[in-house]
């Protein structure tokens, strides 16, 4: 029953992504990144140590493989810079909370990409009142 539960919602995915826009693939992005992030949480409440790391390797991949690498520094310029310096803070502080067991810095970085995801919404809701 589980292997059906995960095709199916791999099939969700996939329609979700052929159909989405530049812009809301990079919202699926910071949803999957934030999702991982919780899930490491979660294990780490569990003390399931392999499942914590997993999870935290999955939300790295996703912010450094998927977010860092959607940003065009030449033509975002200072804010592309400045954006690519707080995933990096995100990835490093990541990486700290995973080896010191610390749910706080966790916390922060939910906290920040949620921040990002809410700001790039508005981003896209504005775009499409034009």
């Amino acid at each position: 029953m589980m292997f059906g539960a995960k095709a199916y919602a791999q099939v969700g995915l996939e329609t979700g992504i052929n159909s989405a826009s530049p812009h809301g693939l990079i919202v699926m992005l910071y949803d999957g990144a934030i999702e991982a992030i919780r899930k490491a949480k979660l294990y780490m409440d569990m003390r399931d140590i392999e499942m914590k790391a997993k999870s935290i390797d999955k939300a790295l991949r996703i912010i450094r493989d998927g977010l860092s690498a959607a940003i065009d520094v030449k033509a975002g310029g200072n804010l592309a810079e400045q954006l690519l310096a707080l995933y990096d803070y995100i990835c490093k502080e990541l990486v700290l909370a995973n080896s010191q067991n610390n749910p706080e810095r966790m916390d922060n970085c939910m906290s920040l990409l949620e921040d990002l995801r809410d700001a790039w919404l508005e981003i896209g809701n504005g775009a499409a009142d034009r």
